[in-house]
């Protein structure tokens, strides 16, 4: 990842917590014919003090063969994102642009025995379930045959991160009049992702005349 100014990269530890609120993203990996993804949800976890991603693909998925425990495979993990006019801005002659949150988690993926793939479902049915409103499902509750015959499709592949890389473009480089107009404009915004990254640019200045809505 390209970090645009030393001001919008996220530290390390950050960008772990964020990646595993998202829990879902793209797996990237090249072999002779170029490169191949898939879009996947994901666990986070530590192991020998590494911090591992942990995925599934479909057993034919052509990412799973690539998983050999030597080639790097790359997860991009995206937040919300937004267009900046640039009459947005207090100040003349500004450019239109991109606001963003995105971290990218790299390092050798390896592919686990068939055995695993139980204690994977569990472990992703788990964080997955506890974002939801509700009593939690789990794989005990599906009929037996069928959970078999499910987790006997998959395969499951360990990222064992070795690079972590963070960018939060929230116009940190702006002034504060700037600043302001644009997290205004975002707030007022029919999308929610677009107003979640105005609460994010006012936390980043706690301290400036924002409407409130």
């Amino acid at each position: 990842m390209h970090v645009l100014r030393p001001q919008f990269q996220i530290e390390e530890q950050r960008a772990l917590e964020f990646a595993g609120r998202r829990g879902f993203g793209v797996i990237v990996a090249a072999d002779d014919r170029g490169p191949r993804a898939s879009h996947v949800p994901f666990v986070l976890s530590e192991r020998d003090g590494r911090t591992v991603v942990q995925i599934h693909f479909t057993a034919k998925n052509p990412l799973v063969a690539l998983a050999d425990g030597a080639r790097r495979f790359l997860l991009i993990v995206a937040g919300d994102d937004a267009y900046i006019s640039n009459d947005w801005y207090s100040s003349r002659d500004n450019v239109s642009t991109w606001l963003y949150e995105a971290v990218h988690l790299s390092g050798v993926a390896q592919l686990r025995e068939l055995d695993e793939n139980r204690r994977h479902g569990d472990e992703l049915l788990a964080v997955s379930e506890a974002r939801l409103p509700k009593r939690p499902w789990d794989l005990a509750q599906m009929e037996a045959a069928k959970r078999e015959s499910m987790l006997a499709a998959i395969r499951v592949v360990d990222l064992v991160v070795d690079n972590v890389e963070g960018q939060a473009k929230l116009n940190q480089h702006k002034s504060d009049a700037d600043h302001v107009a644009v997290a205004g404009k975002l707030a007022r915004s029919d999308e929610s992702g677009h107003r979640r990254l105005a609460r994010k640019m006012q936390a980043l200045r706690p301290g400036l005349g924002y409407e409130t809505f």
